[in-house]
């Protein structure tokens, strides 16, 4: 796998050196080894699928805080979405920016996304599918969000009009005189 770091400290991207041959192609996508030497967190308490009909979806921006604040590994398993993570981190030198890329099936790359980021995506395909591990257990009580085009991050988002939740769409602003 290559690890190349995002803007944002802490947060990579992870693509797989795929094997191929006559058959096909194998690929690792999860080492823990690798990962560790990369100073990231390699625990994985559950893993989650999302996927969306329709082209334009949009979940996010979602966080966990502590003592369930998590770290993400996301991958595109068919289709492509676009993602983006925002640094809450409060003593970071890249607080409030953000970052977007195309995770797509066809490039097989992962985002790495560290404690203290917000994260959502949206669909740039109908029928996309994308794979999720977590470092901690999903908690409600716990789970917060920031709005979708939160004009003091400025996220260009690909589509305009996007489906969403009513969760998601009733998000709030980010108070930046606050931390996560």
């Amino acid at each position: 796998m290559r690890f190349t770091e995002t803007p944002l400290a802490g947060a990579w991207i992870i693509d797989p050196e795929p094997f191929s041959d006559s058959r096909g192609l194998f690929a690792r996508t999860w080492c823990r080894e690798e990962f560790g030497r990369h100073g990231m967190d390699t625990r994985i308490a559950q893993s989650s699928l999302s996927f969306n009909l329709k082209r334009g979806t949009l979940r996010g921006m979602h966080y966990q805080v502590a003592p369930f604040a998590e770290v993400k590994l996301v991958r595109c398993v068919r289709g492509s979405f676009f993602d983006v993570i925002v640094d809450l981190r409060p003593d970071s030198p890249t607080r409030l920016e953000h970052f977007g890329i195309e995770l797509t099936a066809e490039n097989r790359r992962a985002l790495y996304i560290p404690e203290g980021f917000a994260h959502g995506f949206q669909t740039l395909e109908d029928a996309t599918e994308i794979a999720y591990q977590m470092s901690e257990f999903y908690s409600p009580e716990h789970g917060r969000g920031i709005r979708w085009n939160d004009p003091s991050i400025g996220i260009e988002w690909p589509v305009a009009d996007p489906i969403m939740s009513e969760r998601d769409a009733s998000y709030t602003d980010l108070d930046t005189t606050k931390a996560t």
